[in-house]
């Protein structure tokens, strides 16, 4: 959902077609994506920090004309300290940088410490899904306003097994 509306955005800008019967989108000066990343081993940065750098840039560049979409910042840390930063982070955006932001996390706890944060909506994808053949599932991805408390994390490392567990070891 995050990179769709970063992409759609992206096209607009350009005078692309997008794939909608209609949209509404203001032009941005920027598009800021913080959405995974990796250890950069050669320069001995660990995957936490660099998305800490590129977090850092994005909160000292955006301005209220940017877009920004973050995804699941502070998983690599601590539950506690990744709340802290990723509070942090999507409060500076709010008040501070005024971006317009999509903010993907599953620390709940930001859920409860936003509320009452004007121009903010909470949206979700349910965690539900249809079992297939092979005694997996498939996700159904509908967007709709509110927080989904439900998570299918076993359901997906069970599904992992499965597949390692077919895999032969040599």
């Amino acid at each position: 959902y995050l990179r769709q509306n970063a992409l759609i955005s992206l096209l607009a800008q350009t005078g692309s077609y997008i794939p909608a019967t209609h949209a509404e989108l203001g032009i941005v000066d920027a598009l800021y994506s913080r959405v995974g990343s990796a250890d950069a081993l050669y320069q001995d940065q660990s995957t936490f920090l660099v998305e800490m750098l590129e977090a850092s840039t994005i909160l000292r560049h955006a301005t209220s004309r940017s877009f920004v979409i973050m995804d699941e910042v502070g998983r690599g840390t601590t539950a506690e300290d990744g709340v802290a930063v990723g509070y942090a982070c999507l409060w500076h955006l709010h008040r501070v940088n005024r971006s317009r932001t999509l903010f993907a996390t599953h620390f709940h706890r930001i859920v409860e410490m936003t509320r009452g944060w004007s121009g903010v909506k909470r949206l979700c994808t349910d965690a539900e899904g249809d079992d297939d053949q092979e005694g997996g599932f498939v996700f159904r991805h509908r967007l709709r306003e509110g927080v989904s408390k439900g998570s299918c994390a076993l359901r997906v490392a069970r599904m992992a097994g499965r597949y390692f567990a077919l895999c032969p070891l040599s």
